[in-house]
C-alpha cells in the first residue's frame, strides 16, 4: 500500500470504504495486523517521543483519523482524502463482521462501559458473534502485560481485535502483542465510550466541518486541553518544518 510520510508517520491515504475492504480481507485470514487511527495528537506525539515514533513504525497500516491529518494529505496530492474516524470504522467494520459472520473481540475500558457496550452492540447488530470483552487493569504497559490476554484472544478465535486502550497506551500496546495475536487489531480510542454512550459524540456539523475537537475540547476542557492546544500547535509545527525544508532543500 502507499504511504505518505507526515513528520515521522507513514500514513495510509485511504478512505474509509477502501480501508474496510482491506482490513476485511486480513480479517479472513486471521492475520496478526494493527491498524491506528491517526490524529494530530498521535503525529506531534510521535515528533517528540521517538519510543512511540518506533511502534508506529511497526504498524500495518495508519490512517487519518484527525481533520488536521487528512487536510494534510490533501496537500500531498491525496485530494479526495477524508477522515476515518474510529467510531465510523469500528461501526462500518461491526456491520461486515455480522454479515459475514466474523467474531469480534473487545479490549479496553471498563466494565461497566463493556457492559453499556455489550447492550448496545446487542440492539444495533443482533446477530453479530462477540467471542470477548475484557477491561483491562489500568497502569503502563508492564502491568497490563503481566495479565496474559494474549492466549484468551487466541483462544476465542477473534478476527478483529477492537482495542480501547486511549493513545499512546493502546498503539504501544499493539505493536508489543501483534507478533502474537493471530487477528487483527484496531486502537479505536474513545469509540467504545461513544457507542456505548457513556460519552456524547460531537453533532455531525462539527464532525464534517473539522471541528469535533472543538467539541470535545469545550465539553471536557481539564482532560483535553492540553491534547489540542498543546499538541495540535506541535503537529502544525512539525508539518510545516517538513514543508519548509522539501522547498528550500
Amino acid at each position: 500500500m502507499n504511504r505518505i510520510k507526515i513528520a515521522d508517520v507513514d500514513v495510509t491515504p485511504l478512505n474509509l470504504p477502501e480501508a474496510t475492504d482491506v482490513i476485511l480481507t486480513w480479517c479472513r485470514h486471521r492475520s496478526n495486523r494493527f491498524v491506528v487511527l491517526a490524529n494530530a495528537h498521535v503525529i506531534a506525539l510521535a515528533a517528540v517521543r521517538r519510543s512511540f515514533a518506533k511502534a508506529l513504525s511497526t504498524a500495518d497500516m495508519v490512517l487519518p483519523d484527525g481533520a488536521p491529518v487528512a487536510w494534510t494529505l490533501r496537500t500531498e496530492g491525496c485530494h479526495a482524502q477524508r477522515r476515518v474516524p474510529g467510531p465510523d470504522l469500528m461501526d462500518e467494520l461491526l456491520r461486515r463482521c455480522q454479515a459475514e459472520a466474523l467474531p469480534v473481540y473487545f479490549y479496553g475500558s471498563t466494565d461497566s462501559t463493556l457492559r453499556l457496550l455489550r447492550d448496545r452492540l446487542r440492539s444495533l447488530f443482533p446477530l453479530l458473534n462477540i467471542v470477548g470483552m475484557e477491561s483491562p487493569p489500568f497502569g503502563d504497559i508492564a502491568e497490563i502485560e503481566s495479565v496474559d490476554s494474549a492466549a484468551r484472544i487466541n483462544d476465542s478465535g477473534c478476527a478483529v481485535l477492537f482495542v480501547g486502550l486511549g493513545c499512546p497506551k493502546q498503539e504501544v500496546w499493539m505493536s508489543r502483542n501483534s507478533p502474537r495475536i493471530s487477528a487483527v487489531m484496531i486502537g479505536v480510542g474513545a469509540a467504545f465510550d461513544f457507542i456505548a454512550g457513556t460519552v456524547n459524540r460531537a453533532p455531525p456539523m462539527f464532525r464534517d466541518n473539522g471541528f469535533e475537537w472543538l467539541y470535545r475540547l469545550v465539553s471536557e476542557p481539564a482532560r483535553l486541553w492540553r491534547r489540542y492546544l498543546i499538541y495540535n500547535s506541535v503537529f502544525l509545527g512539525v508539518v510545516m518544518k517538513q514543508k519548509l525544508l522539501r522547498l528550500f532543500l
